[in-house]
């Protein structure tokens, strides 16, 4: 088995990270990362209510 198959680094940095003043930025790609960071905590709100459930009852 691969020990970086479980690697969270590259997903909480996507959320944590500081403004790059190389990158470029416009409304489109600001947009479509706040839609990306939006769709990734719903996803993952909703599979903590799933483990919940799981758990749970």
């Amino acid at each position: 088995m691969r020990k970086d198959l479980f690697n969270l680094g590259p997903v909480f940095g996507y959320f944590f990270r500081k403004n790059d003043p190389s990158r470029p930025s416009n409304f489109n790609l600001r947009t479509m990362h706040f839609i990306n960071k939006l769709s990734m905590s719903m996803f993952l709100v909703g599979l903590l209510v799933l483990l919940y459930r799981w758990f749970l009852r």
